[in-house]
């Protein structure tokens, strides 16, 4: 591994040598298709020209340019065309270099909205458990993955987390899927009343749950209760869309489905679609008004905020997708995946749940479908299950702590946007390898 600080001090993985299409290909020659893309990045694929010729236009003309003298013709045609298709009021982009980023900038807008509508006393987020929203202090503070959490919590502000809408465990026997979805939400209003309406300034989920609840959507009418809620006490409704958004679930934005706009909305990941980093904050004009017409100086930001050559790769990536009809390629496949893995899986003694929309799947795995009871965590259900995959030639994303940070597992599913009906054959057949390699 020479000098290189790798994820993981005892792994030693393949080198990528080039990628093609749907796969990815070592140093010896070895082809792994991505059924994840990465972590439900790769939208695109892997060297798709379009994108990396306008990386290169970009760079022949200028690489970089600093947002403090500044601004440049990719950001202002991206932050165009997003703005054309995002849902509500959402007006301004805030484009930075990824998903933690754009929660710590959401984040702080929202505490420096308050403060110039003179409520300071606005400071407290609420959240969801078993959610993910980055990395930074900010974002893992708010994020409700308890493992990635405890090591940090000294450092991290306070924030309160609800019940997440995770109907395959949450729902009562007798309960409908929607009035489950109406309690759960409800949690918000009984928080925001315990912590006292005028402390609450925000309240951050993301539209499906990716990587700790693994492709989990919420159930009819949930999300309109919660923008209800949060009108009602004029709290923000930030969404968090790094993972979901950007096609993956099957429109352009995630929240389009469930007939609702945030305040704010965090994307990423499928932006660049890993071509280069690159992440944004969307705000409404009410929000980018208050700081116009007050202090007229948003309190944040990075060196590399708006860069030119990210812009270049989000525009030509966005394009893609719209110019393409990709968001039809997302919703077609995506039933011939989900359809193949229920075909396969559906009836498995040791798969409980099949879920998700789009090209944004996830598999739960169990020790007893019947009673749903997770494998024991000793028994890293998970990691073996990643191992044997990528072994058999696939990259997908299984995580551990599904149910409370400890126990359960799952598997991940997000490949490219452009799979073909051959290729979900071989990403159910290469899955159904490693499972049952390890069960």
């Amino acid at each position: 591994m020479g000098h290189v600080f790798p994820r993981h001090t005892k792994s030693n993985p393949p080198v990528v040598a080039s990628g093609e299409g749907c796969y990815l290909i070592d140093q010896d020659g070895k082809r792994y298709f991505d059924g994840s893309g990465g972590a439900a990045v790769s939208c695109l694929g892997h060297g798709d020209q379009t994108v990396t010729n306008a990386i290169k236009d970009q760079l022949d003309q200028v690489a970089f340019a600093h947002t403090g003298f500044f601004t440049s013709q990719p950001a202002e045609e991206l932050a165009d065309l997003l703005i054309q298709r995002a849902p509500g009021a959402l007006d301004r982009v805030y484009f930075v270099s990824g998903g933690s980023e754009a929660v710590e900038a959401a984040l702080k807008l929202a505490r420096q909205y308050f403060l110039e509508r003179g409520e300071d006393k606005r400071h407290r987020v609420i959240a969801r458990r078993q959610s993910y929203h980055g990395n930074t202090l900010g974002a893992l503070a708010t994020g409700g993955n308890q493992w990635r959490r405890e090591p940090f919590s000294p450092l991290m502000i306070e924030t309160s987390h609800i019940s997440p809408c995770y109907e395959y465990r949450g729902r009562g026997e007798n309960e409908t899927a929607f009035d489950y979805g109406q309690r759960v939400a409800n949690e918000l209003e009984a928080e925001i009343l315990r912590l006292g309406p005028e402390t609450v300034m925000a309240f951050v989920a993301e539209p499906v749950v990716g990587a700790t609840l693994g492709a989990v959507p919420p159930v009819e009418g949930y999300y309109k209760r919660i923008r209800e809620i949060c009108d009602q006490y004029g709290i923000l409704l930030i969404l968090d869309e790094v993972m979901c958004g950007m096609g993956r679930t099957g429109t352009l934005f995630s929240c389009e489905q469930d007939g609702i706009a945030p305040d704010i909305l965090t994307i990423a990941k499928g932006l660049g679609a890993g071509y280069q980093p690159i992440g944004a904050m969307l705000c409404t004009t009410e929000i980018y008004s208050a700081i116009e017409n007050g202090s007229g100086f948003f309190q944040h930001g990075h060196t590399y905020i708006a860069h030119p050559t990210a812009c270049a790769a989000g525009l030509a990536v966005t394009k893609s997708i719209l110019e393409r009809d990709l968001l039809t390629q997302v919703n077609g496949m995506g039933d011939k995946l989900k359809t193949a893995l229920l075909a396969q899986f559906g009836q498995h003694p040791h798969i409980g749940d099949i879920r998700g929309r789009g090209l944004f799947l996830g598999l739960e795995i169990v020790e007893n479908r019947t009673t749903k009871e997770p494998f024991a965590s000793s028994k890293q259900v998970n990691k073996h299950i990643k191992k044997a995959a990528f072994e058999a030639g696939l990259v997908c994303y299984p995580m551990g702590g599904t149910i409370d940070g400890q126990n359960g597992d799952h598997i991940l599913l997000a490949p490219p946007f452009i799979i073909s009906g051959e290729q979900v054959d071989e990403v159910v057949s290469k899955l159904d390898q490693a499972i049952q390699a390890v069960i």
